[in-house]
């Protein structure tokens, strides 16, 4: 919190980039306008605090999984995937 005070009182505020491992930290209408970097679990992903974001937690902005897309059954697929027909 003392990094985003400091980040919010320099005249520079959008060139500073907050990095921040913080997911549970809860938005306060202090950061409105602080760009930070929040960790997702493998990256971290630009985020900027806008007013609507007041009240939830820093977590709700970076997912942290993707969507699985698995491939089709066919050539070189798994042998499960023998049986599928393939039209």
């Amino acid at each position: 919190m003392e990094e985003l005070r400091a980040a919010r009182k320099s005249e520079r505020t959008s060139a500073l980039q907050v990095k921040t491992h913080c997911r549970d930290l809860v938005v306060l209408p202090e950061m409105v306008g602080v760009a930070l970097n929040l960790h997702n679990g493998k990256e971290f992903a630009p985020l900027e605090i806008k007013a609507e974001m007041i009240g939830h937690y820093l977590g709700e902005f970076a997912i942290t999984n993707k969507k699985v897309t698995h491939g089709t059954p066919g050539i070189g697929a798994s042998r499960s995937s023998m049986y599928v027909p393939l039209k």
